[in-house]
């Protein structure tokens, strides 16, 4: 087959590309920009394109099809000339579920949780042999691209994300899987741009049932209220399997989980994350893997990319990088790592960047988000403010509404990182939560840091 990707430098659209490719498929594609990694990894497989910008001469009808990202327009010129030429155009989501309808789709959804979840699921199908594709939102240890995609294998495990689909598509993606199994961790207002209301961004998970196949299996989070409510009250045909927070205890400072063979120790921590645990553990006894097997693979996991990752570590001192931004996310990460090291202080850098985050009626979302803490530092920058064309955010307005006293807010990236440095890492753990980096920051400094 002829595929063509407009917007192919995008995160999912590139390993996607990939994907085709060592399946076999001829692949193009084109994009305006594109940055690293994405830039290198395609280079290497040939399929960087010779310039940047679009190119309605690529659009031909003898391709197959145009798999169409979320990055490009609605007026994008290769796209007009698809639709002129009347190729065949799919959303991502849409050519996911082409490639696998023939398949057992595991969708895994919700506002938090899922890509560590499934990426909990492909550590121990990996672990045990087990070949399976594969779509997941992080980079993974041990595995060569973010999407796999097989005609021989029997299931796919796909991260579902509830953002909206193409620019042309404004469906969720993950409507449009048709999971025979799914999963469902956690539901907190999320994506305030498309869905302006809590009970619209909850439609959209009711709806997510519905699409579900006929006799599907759904696990869930029977913790989380809203989660609770929605799937219960469904009377879409499917056998339920609600999954609790595991039984577990902390000692010197390791997690150990509660297991038939006696506490095991484990490599990540925190309730989200061992709740994430028992869901993924369902999943993989619907997979085919029993509870022993589960147990043995997870005992290894470290969790997924930027997902309360370990950046480093030195004698009384350590420091996490963390992708949580949301709400709900910036409570229990906080809370998670303040547990963990409850004998040390608990330093929490927190980066709003994202359109929700800078949005000024949506901060008072994360009131109390970062009490866990002993020490709290919001930096925001005003210029994404501007860029994404919306209110001026104040400092005054940044106080309100994480009601901490002792908060410290910063919106110059040099005064924020003056302000980290001049600090007292000895017997701390560092958490520095962003889908961003804080105007700038270089990592391996702040490595640096907690070593010396």
């Amino acid at each position: 087959m002829q595929i063509h990707f407009i917007a192919i430098g995008g995160s999912a659209m590139h390993n996607l590309a990939m994907a085709l490719h060592a399946k076999g498929y001829q692949i193009t594609g084109s994009d305006d920009t594109i940055f690293e990694p994405s830039k290198s990894r395609l280079e290497a497989k040939g399929l960087l394109p010779k310039e940047f910008g679009w190119f309605p001469e690529k659009i031909i009808t003898k391709l197959d099809a145009v798999v169409l990202g979320m990055h490009a327009k609605a007026d994008n010129p290769e796209l007009l000339k698809a639709q002129e030429l009347s190729v065949k155009i799919y959303s991502y989501p849409e050519f996911l579920y082409e490639q696998s309808k023939h398949k057992t789709r595991v969708v895994i959804g919700g506002s938090h949780g899922k890509t560590t979840i499934t990426s909990m699921i492909l550590h121990v199908m990996h672990y045990h042999e087990k070949e399976v594709d594969y779509m997941v939102g992080a980079q993974l240890e041990g595995f060569d691209t973010m999407v796999h995609l097989t005609e021989e294998n029997d299931f796919i495990v796909l991260e579902g994300d509830e953002y909206l689909s193409s620019p042309i598509d404004r469906r969720p993606k993950f409507h449009l899987y048709k999971p025979n199994i799914a999963l469902l961790s956690g539901i907190a207002w999320d994506h305030i741009n498309v869905f302006p209301t809590m009970e619209n961004y909850v439609e959209q998970f009711e709806t997510f049932l519905t699409c579900m196949s006929n006799a599907a299996i759904m696990v869930y989070n029977e913790e989380d209220p809203i989660v609770k409510k929605v799937v219960e009250k469904s009377d879409k045909h499917m056998k339920r399997y609600p999954y609790q927070l595991p039984k577990h205890e902390i000692i010197d400072g390791k997690t150990h989980l509660e297991t038939n063979e006696g506490p095991m120790p484990i490599e990540i921590f925190g309730n989200h994350n061992l709740s994430n645990l028992a869901g993924a553990k369902w999943i993989c006894q619907h997979m085919g893997v029993d509870e022993d097997e589960f147990y043995e693979a997870i005992a290894t996991f470290k969790g997924a990319s930027k997902r309360l990752e370990k950046i480093a570590e030195s004698k009384g001192k350590v420091a996490y990088k963390d992708f949580a931004h949301s709400p709900s996310k910036v409570r229990a990460t906080t809370t998670a790592v303040a547990t963990q090291y409850s004998t040390r202080k608990t330093i929490a850098c927190l980066e709003l960047h994202t359109y929700s985050s800078l949005n000024a009626e949506f901060l008072k979302e994360y009131e109390n988000a970062l009490d866990a803490a002993d020490e709290a530092i919001v930096f925001y920058s005003p210029d994404a403010v501007a860029i994404k064309k919306l209110e001026a955010v104040s400092e005054q307005q940044i106080f309100e509404a994480f009601k901490r006293n002792d908060l410290k807010v910063f919106t110059d990236p040099e005064g924020f990182k003056k302000h980290l440095f001049n600090m007292n890492f000895d017997n701390s753990a560092l958490l520095l939560m962003s889908s961003g980096n804080y105007g700038g920051l270089d990592f391996d400094e702040v490595r640096t840091l907690i070593h010396n």
